[in-house]
């Protein structure tokens, strides 16, 4: 078979949906495995019984409903009558903003929105807004997402002024989340410091009852929107988490959900041949031998795409990292993911991936129009920039080939809200099948969890070292004397805290010959 013959059987073409998936260069089988074609029945079975609202995240006993968030009519009746009401509030909210019925309490509209959360609240908003957001939009947005007091510093000084036109969207479905009640009280505190009223400026993502929601309500802030506990972070874009911002920047969130829900429609298909997600799984069991052997290299050739990676980062490796089965093995899952951009990346990281370690398999994903208009030459044959583009592209993609290296395309035929949802679902669902492959649960997160418990034990040591040093810290103490005082074994831990405590200048450090012998006094 000449390559030419390959690719027209290794093409999946989704024509009406302006969508493209080749898989010639993995060099995968004909036909895959009796114990894998069972598999893959199992595979579409599950997805079948999720949509229908079976328990499906069994460690946490809950449904797992974001696929009912594009077509409300699969949930059961009051989930979807609680999707559609959700959907409608965030448009009529966002509209009123838009036109003026709600503004500011200066009286002028609102020019910019800051989002205070963690996660998937925060990083499917960002893809959207990146990838869709025009650049003459009449308003901004802003991401308080991470703890990190100096880059809530650059947020607060870059809106300046502006913070009397903000409108501030906190999203957390607990409301206990430390990052996001971090970000808020910074919030709150940087509207005071301007003699602003923050409950007035400000909108919760919450679920119903939740310790922000209660907050919200004492407050008086101007509206609450719902979340659900089937509805994980990293797949909660579709919901008022995503829904909310992309409304009040304009965006278009009929078109991104009718998106999803056209994408879902021709991966709900169980055929492996004709189903773009099942295709994408089977490729990525194949690449690291249903072990995760290899990492997932994502190479989106369109710079409103660059957060693509990151976005992919949390949904396939938090959903497919897990050390136990459904059966309770030990199988210590999962696929690294990193990347960044085309043509960029031809500059840095595709040395190795051309000549160094064959350990990842390659996604580009290709925007065929990324300019409306037509473009200069910029060279002697009156090439332009996207036909620069296109060529480093494909360049790239045959020299990886001609060394062993496997990749896959995926190309879109323009990048509009209804592109952008559909290429979001079918990670989705094929992050979905590619669980039941394996045979894991992609719906939770144990992982996340213990480092929360961790964090939340140091926590507790900070908190003490930094009483005893404010109370007797005048003669100094070492990490080992410290630990000591406070009957802490881990004298590493304590010495982190010391450091930590004289970073911030709580105390200050006098640095001995080694960790052993610094001096901390307050």
């Amino acid at each position: 078979m000449t390559d030419w013959d390959h690719y027209q059987t290794s093409v999946l073409r989704y024509p009406e949906l302006g969508f493209a998936l080749d898989s010639s260069r993995m060099d995968a089988p004909a036909e895959w495995p009796e114990p894998l074609r069972e598999r893959i029945g199992r595979a579409f079975r599950d997805l079948a019984a999720t949509e229908a609202g079976e328990i499906m995240n069994p460690d946490e006993g809950r449904a797992v409903g974001h696929y009912w968030l594009r077509k409300p009519e699969l949930a059961p009746e009051a989930e979807g009558n609680w999707i559609r009401e959700t959907k409608d509030s965030v448009a009529a909210f966002a509209g009123k903003v838009l036109k003026g019925a709600v503004v500011a309490p200066n009286g002028n509209a609102f020019r910019h929105v800051l989002l205070v959360g963690i996660g998937g609240s925060a990083l499917g908003p960002q893809l959207v807004a990146k990838a869709l957001l025009p650049a003459h939009s009449p308003i901004s947005i802003h991401f308080l997402d991470n703890t990190d007091p100096g880059g809530m510093d650059d947020v607060f000084v870059t809106l300046g002024d502006g913070l009397a036109e903000t409108l501030v969207i906190v999203i957390s479905k607990s409301g206990g989340t430390a990052e996001t009640r971090n970000g808020m009280i910074e919030a709150e505190a940087a509207f005071r410091a301007q003699g602003l009223d923050f409950a007035k400026q400000a909108v919760a993502v919450t679920g119903e009852g939740s310790l922000l929601d209660r907050h919200a309500v004492a407050q008086g802030w101007i509206a609450r929107f719902p979340m659900s506990d089937w509805i994980g972070g990293r797949t909660s874009v579709m919901s008022a988490v995503g829904l909310l911002p992309s409304a009040l920047l304009g965006l278009d969130i009929d078109a991104f959900l009718a998106g999803a829900a056209a994408m879902d429609e021709k991966t709900r298909v169980p055929d492996e041949a004709t189903n773009a997600a099942m295709r994408l799984a089977l490729m990525w069991h194949h690449a690291g031998n249903g072990r995760g052997e290899k990492d997932m290299v994502i190479l989106p050739y369109c710079d409103r795409l660059d957060l693509m990676s990151k976005y992919l980062q949390q949904l396939v490796m938090e959903s497919l990292g897990k050390e136990l089965d459904l059966d309770g093995e030990r199988v210590n899952q999962g696929i690294a993911v990193y990347g960044n951009k085309g043509s960029t990346d031809q500059h840095a990281y595709v040395q190795q991936l051309r000549d160094g370690l064959p350990n990842f398999f390659a996604t580009f994903i290709e925007v065929r129009r990324t300019r409306q208009g037509g473009s200069l030459g910029v060279d002697e044959s009156g090439s332009t920039t996207g036909d620069y583009l296109q060529g480093f592209l494909r360049g790239t993609r045959r020299a990886l080939a001609g060394n062993g290296r496997q990749s896959i395309t995926i190309s879109l035929d323009e990048l509009t809200p209804f592109s952008l949802g559909m290429l979001i679902a079918l990670y989705e669902r094929a992050v979905s099948f590619y669980a039941s492959l394996v045979n894991i649960n992609a719906y939770h997160q144990p992982g996340v969890e213990a480092g929360k418990k961790a964090a939340g034990a140091f926590l507790n040591l900070l908190s003490t070292v930094r009483r005893h040093l404010a109370e007797t810290g005048s003669a100094g103490y070492t990490a080992a004397t410290m630990a000591q005082t406070v009957g802490e074994g881990d004298v590493e831990e304590v010495y982190h805290c010391l450091n930590h405590l004289a970073a911030t200048g709580f105390c200050y450090r006098e640095t001995g010959a080694g960790p052993g012998e610094d001096l901390f006094v307050c």
